[in-house]
């Protein structure tokens, strides 16, 4: 070890004289005000502002990025220099003009620079590769100019870049990336193929967040049937009384966020009609599913007749009717774990947002005593999916296939010792699917008995009703829905019933 370190000691001072001798040029000040740029993450973090601004890929490259920085100037200056305290390059090793006015005095390694350089790169990367690739001569640059201003050894900034990559990829632990493909889908064969909107009944929801699309969607569907919804009334009580008035509607349609796609959804499975999704909206879960990321893919969804059959959640309330759910449905605290997730989410990123949401939630909440499926259990809250979600942890966010069959099932059990204490180390380690506080199943119908005051049921990010006794089930191929075409793969057998995830 010691020859190891004598020769590489050797190779960064030959380094360092060998550029020393240099002409002098213009990148000599250009690197020192790029090195300065750099000083305290500053360039990195005004790189993520710029990318938050945009919505989709970069907003999460920016919110990746701007972690992983964080993380790694905390290893670097918190273990790094204190633990491994080196000498920085001697002054009268490079001419005065390359030279800082005021060299930093603490220890030389790691380079905190060269690793908050590629933390931000890789980062970004792994949301973009564009993005990374277009930044990484910037953070060659960042990096370079350590050793070119006679602050740095190389050694330095190959070992911070190292650190930096190196806590970029650990991100993907408590972060797993979105995949860029779609969740897969059986193709449908029994779709209408509709042109300028004939006989389409379209649902615009000028409220969802994305600004009022009404105009634009009647210049592209000038034979539509648009539809407002009625402040007051219940969205789909709307839809059917509007679909009983019309009499020949072929295809349904929404133009909103998740929770107008919801309402819509349901009335499409109950007549049995194809439903068009137009992503105008705040929050658009569903049609990130199915691949659709504007109104462009739907519309040539539309045209084509192009459809996939997904399973929807349903879930039964005590003696009320059935309900339908596209997306989610869950107990307890998990709708104010979404609220407040949401909320936060466009500052601090999705995951660091849910588990802020979740520890402020379990703090103030109380245990629910439940019989699941028959066993007794005490719980903080409970989720469940349509299909099955990824990642397997604290924050489900995509789902691979929209026709797998099968409920995502996960709850917090409050029946254990210390179990919000567990659960929450769990999810910071990111060791929840080992966590004995923290149960995830897949199954095509679970029950859930609450033996205490009614609790509230929040479906798609609305709180709908409230009730003790609630049974959940996966309905197979119950909506059709129009996406463009792609390669679909055969689909794959179905899990059986009960397929566990988790201790139950």
């Amino acid at each position: 070890m010691r020859g190891m370190v004598r020769r590489l000691t050797s190779a960064d001072h030959d380094f360092v004289r060998s550029t020393a001798a240099w002409p002098r040029s213009a990148a000599d000040p250009a690197l020192r005000r790029l090195t300065h740029l750099a000083d305290h993450s500053k360039l990195w973090l005004g790189l993520a502002a710029a990318l938050a601004t945009r919505r989709g890929r970069p907003r999460r490259a920016a919110l990746r990025g701007a972690g992983a920085v964080a993380f790694t100037s905390a290893v670097t200056n918190g273990i790094g220099k204190p633990l491994l305290p080196r000498r920085r390059p001697a002054a009268n090793l490079l001419p005065e003009h390359r030279r800082l006015a005021a060299p930093p005095t603490s220890s030389s390694f790691p380079s905190g620079h060269a690793a908050s350089a590629a933390a931000f790169t890789a980062a970004v990367s792994m949301e973009s590769p564009r993005l990374g690739l277009a930044l990484l001569p910037l953070a060659g640059a960042v990096a370079y100019s350590r050793v070119h201003t006679g602050v740095h050894w190389p050694t330095d900034v190959l070992v911070g870049a190292a650190i930096g990559t190196g806590v970029a990829v650990a991100t993907h632990r408590w972060w797993p990336v979105r995949p860029a493909a779609p969740g897969l889908a059986r193709p449908s064969a029994r779709t209408a193929a509709i042109e300028r909107g004939e006989g389409l009944v379209l649902l615009v929801n000028p409220a969802s967040g994305g600004g009022d699309p009404s105009c634009e969607l009647a210049r592209l569907l000038p034979r539509a049937d648009l539809v407002h919804p009625i402040p007051g009334r219940d969205l789909t009580e709307q839809l059917h009384a509007h679909l009983d008035a019309t009499g020949n509607a072929q295809a349904l349609g929404v133009a909103g966020g998740d929770g107008s796609v919801a309402a819509a959804a349901a009335v499409a499975a109950t007549r049995g009609l194809p439903l068009l999704v137009v992503p105008t909206g705040t929050l658009n879960h569903f049609a990130r599913d199915l691949g659709i990321v504007d109104a462009a893919d739907s519309l040539r969804a539309l045209s084509s007749g192009s459809a996939v059959d997904v399973n929807l959640g349903a879930v039964l309330v005590d003696d009320l009717p059935q309900r339908w759910f596209v997306n989610t449905a869950s107990l307890g605290g998990y709708p104010d774990v979404v609220r407040l997730r949401e909320k936060w989410a466009p500052r601090w990123g999705k995951w660091p947002a849910g588990a802020a949401a979740l520890v402020r939630v379990l703090a103030s909440a109380e245990p629910i005593p439940v019989r699941i499926n028959g066993f007794r259990h005490r719980i903080w809250l409970l989720f469940v999916g349509s299909n099955g979600y990824r990642p397997k942890g604290l924050a489900p966010t995509w789902r691979p296939r929209l026709d797998t069959g099968v409920l995502d099932v996960r709850y917090v059990r409050a029946d254990l010792p210390f179990s919000r204490a567990r659960f929450v180390v769990g999810a910071l380690t990111g060791a929840l699917f080992h966590n004995r506080a923290y149960v995830q199943q897949e199954c095509r119908r679970v029950r859930v008995e609450v033996l205490g005051p009614p609790v509230a049921l929040a479906r798609d990010g609305e709180v709908s009703v409230t009730g003790r006794a609630f049974t959940f089930a996966a309905r197979d191929g119950a909506l059709q829905v129009y996406r463009p075409e792609r390669d679909e793969p055969r689909a794959t057998p179905r899990p059986a019933f009960g397929v566990a995830r988790g201790p139950s």
